[in-house]
């Protein structure tokens, strides 16, 4: 390959490049340094009106957050959300896509579908519509309790319910983008293998945990971590449907940057917080990369 023609392909490379590293840039890392600029000063609404009201506070704004109850009472909400959330939203999808992939199955296109609907379809819009399901006196899930004999439940009003609510919600909601992502991966298994594993006599449980969960372990994992960075940054649903209540049960760490940030104007500690969350996302991240890599996943 002549000198001129590679460097062509290089110049063409970069024009490429270039755009997609500009617009990470700008949508990504400019807004994180903005963020960590604002977190270590007194940003707040009246510093809107004139810098000189800015001040240097350094690790000030963490320190409060350390010391206010509500913050870790949002970090254990949200907690909460992704140990029970990921495992929900993952065997849901998993579940669909196995069913989808049987061969008895008619009209699959159709319920694949039906059931990836959901994703797409605006999240204030359906938390409303579950909010008058979930409704303590009129709501359908209650009155579907009530015919079989079960008493009603305060779903949004009761604290030690609110958060399965919520849930059951989100699980409903976002399980239809990775089941279409499981459906694609599970068409990639090794029909040879499931073949001699039938053969051999294995159970429906035994291929699926030797043949078919080593097949789609990286695709498993993609789900994962994306799962959990959802739910980390959980926000509308519990905004939407219970503003935070009943007793801050569903207060999640964006609600209260949100909170912090846009009701009482704390910009600088919003910005703590996102910081707090954006590490929190990335740790978790890389120990669910290290667990992948240990099982050969990656």
């Amino acid at each position: 390959m002549s000198i001129g023609r590679a460097r062509a392909q290089a110049v063409t490379a970069w024009l490429f490049t270039v755009p997609v590293l500009a617009i990470v840039l700008l949508v990504f890392l400019l807004p994180t340094m903005l963020a960590l600029a604002l977190s270590v000063t007194d940003y707040s609404i009246y510093a809107l009106a004139s810098w000189n009201n800015l001040s240097f506070v350094g690790l000030g704004n963490f320190a409060r957050l350390l010391s206010n109850p509500l913050f870790w009472r949002a970090l254990a909400n949200t907690a909460l959300f992704t140990v029970l959330g990921v495992p929900m939203a993952i065997g849901a999808s998993l579940f669909a896509a196995l069913l989808l992939n049987d061969a008895t199955i008619r009209w699959k296109p159709m319920w694949r579908v039906a059931l990836f609907a959901p994703y797409v379809t605006s999240v204030v819009a359906t938390a409303v519509v579950w909010r008058f399901v979930l409704g303590a006196r009129f709501g359908l899930l209650n009155r579907a309790l009530e015919l079989v004999g079960l008493p009603a439940i305060d779903w949004l009003g009761n604290p030690h319910a609110s958060i399965p609510a919520i849930l059951i919600f989100v699980t409903w909601k976002i399980f239809g983008y990775n089941m279409i992502v499981f459906t694609a991966a599970l068409s990639a298994v090794p029909q040879d293998l499931m073949e001699a594993a039938r053969l051999d006599g294995a159970t429906r449980w035994g291929r699926f945990r030797h043949v078919t969960l080593p097949a789609i372990g990286p695709t498993l994992l993609l789900a994962a971590v994306v799962s959990v960075s959802g739910f980390l940054q959980l926000f509308a649903e519990p905004y939407v449907m219970t503003l935070g209540g009943p007793a801050q049960s569903t207060v999640t760490m964006l609600y209260f940057m949100f909170d912090e940030g846009f009701k009482w104007w704390n910009l600088g500690q919003a910005s703590a917080v996102a910081l707090i969350l954006l590490v929190l996302t990335l740790c978790v991240t890389w120990v669910q990369a290290r667990v992948g890599r240990r099982y050969e996943w990656l």
